[in-house]
């Protein structure tokens, strides 16, 4: 591997932070990549057996590794959490530099997953009961989880996208049902602003992920990356498809129809509940993190419902996805296969998995949820009842064919960042900031070693 295939994976790591805010062997049964097994948060009742260190941040994971060690005899896990998502990668990244100090087993967003395999800190774990459980899962979730043949995590949850939107602003403002089309979508902003209404949505520049799917979603292929030649990556981020995408949402803000507020902040959440926004483009996963957040349960409450993603063309519909999490093996574990059986079989369990659906903490991809009558026909409180999963969320992750991620994820999503800032602020078109950001991305793969084909 090129030293500075590495270095880009390393250099990525230290842009997310800005953006986001032990021995091989020690611990009770042989624990596996460097971290200790002594001091699991968990208690390890079955002493005899091999234990499996694994890091991870659900909110449930003291339920989902308790009912992973009740129902397991051939191995144990011992759950620590390093924090969330950049908190836990940083440190995951510590671990990778030192050649020591990584879990067995490591929880990671899907689109992070090709950062540490062009790093080789991750195992490719097809040959370690893949087959066994390739079937309760769909093609998408797989694709997002592998990079070329190889599998380098086993699916959880995952983020299909739709159109959560305010009925109560939708019925005032005379919208009878909900835009399947971008045209229409637009059409309808002109129309409530014209009324005097709201804004129609939200184009956050933090939110890159979701500009990426709807690119996406228009035909837009930004990666093509295999490791098996892994110092060649394809990239194309200012073909036809990106830019109407991007000069799309431009005009969106140019006319006054959209926020640039970024998401996930106070001041978003008070607009959401406030009814500042009529629509919020968004994933499964949303009305979980919303209700955490305080939106729905006030004066707001029964005012939300969802609606399937709009389309460029309704005769070819493309489901979308943002967001998803997945259970890896690293490759400082020195018991690969006894760590893949507890990334395969967390989270896979009966109780577990409802527990997460139930009280929206994911949206599991499991085929034996997703086709379970209670979780298809389940009147969903946030959205005033309405059977959303049967509706939206369970049809677009069966549609869903999957993402092929950038190797430096980090640093493209930092540039694309920079790209929708400009947008936002007037300063770019939507087709002018596509092609600086195409120029920036193939540089900096260039100089990381990679060899660039657009």
């Amino acid at each position: 591997m090129n030293k500075k295939l590495a270095l880009a994976a390393v250099s990525a790591v230290a842009i997310t932070s800005l953006l986001s805010a032990c021995s091989a062997d020690g611990g009770s049964g042989g624990g596996g990549g460097g971290a200790d097994t002594s001091s699991c948060t968990n208690t390890i009742t079955k002493t005899d057996l091999p234990v499996v260190s694994v890091w991870g941040w659900y909110p449930n994971m003291d339920k989902v590794i308790d009912n992973f060690n009740a129902g397991n005899d051939e191995v144990q896990a011992c759950w620590t959490n390093v924090g969330q998502g950049n908190d836990e990668y940083d440190k995951f990244q510590t671990a990778i530099s030192a050649g020591t100090g990584a879990p067995d087993v490591i929880m990671l967003e899907a689109d992070r997953i090709s950062n540490y395999v062009v790093q080789n800190a991750l195992v490719d774990i097809s040959g370690y009961g893949y087959d066994d459980v390739k079937g309760d899962f769909s093609e998408g979730a797989w694709k997002d989880v592998s990079v070329g043949d190889a599998v380098f995590g086993a699916p959880v949850d995952g983020g299909p996208m739709g159109l959560i939107y305010r009925s109560d602003v939708f019925a005032q403002y005379g919208i009878t049902t909900p835009p399947t089309t971008w045209d229409e979508y637009m059409a309808d902003a002109q129309k409530v602003k014209d009324a005097g209404g709201p804004l129609f949505g939200d184009l956050g520049a933090n939110v890159p992920a979701v500009f990426m799917a709807l690119t996406i979603q228009a035909g837009a292929k930004p990666f093509t990356y295999d490791p098996a030649t892994p110092e060649d990556i394809g990239i194309k981020v200012n073909d036809d498809a990106s830019k109407k995408v991007l000069d799309y949402w431009a005009e969106l803000v140019s006319k006054g129809l959209v926020g640039t507020q970024d998401q996930f902040t106070p001041e978003y959440i008070s607009g959401m509940v406030g009814g500042d926004y009529a629509t919020y483009v968004s994933a499964a996963w949303a009305p979980g993190y919303l209700t955490g957040a305080g939106v729905g349960s006030g004066d707001d409450s029964g005012k939300f419902s969802v609606a399937p993603l709009p389309q460029w063309d309704t005769a070819n519909p493309v489901a979308v996805n943002w967001g998803g999490s997945a259970f890896s093996v690293t490759a400082q574990s020195s018991q690969p296969e006894n760590a893949a059986k507890v990334a395969f079989g967390l989270y896979a369990d009966d109780a577990s998995l409802k527990d997460g659906w139930e009280n929206q903490i994911i949206f599991p991809l499991n085929k034996n949820v997703l086709t379970s009558d209670e979780f298809v026909n389940a009147q969903v409180g946030f959205f005033n009842g309405q059977q959303a999963n049967k509706e939206v969320y369970v049809p677009a992750a069966d549609a869903y064919k999957g993402f092929t991620y950038s190797p430096f994820a980090s640093y493209y999503y930092a540039s694309f960042t920079e790209a929708l800032a400009a947008i936002n602020n007037g300063e770019k078109t939507g087709s002018e900031a596509a092609d600086e950001l195409q120029q920036k991305l193939v540089d900096y793969a260039t100089e990381q070693g990679f060899t660039v084909t657009e």
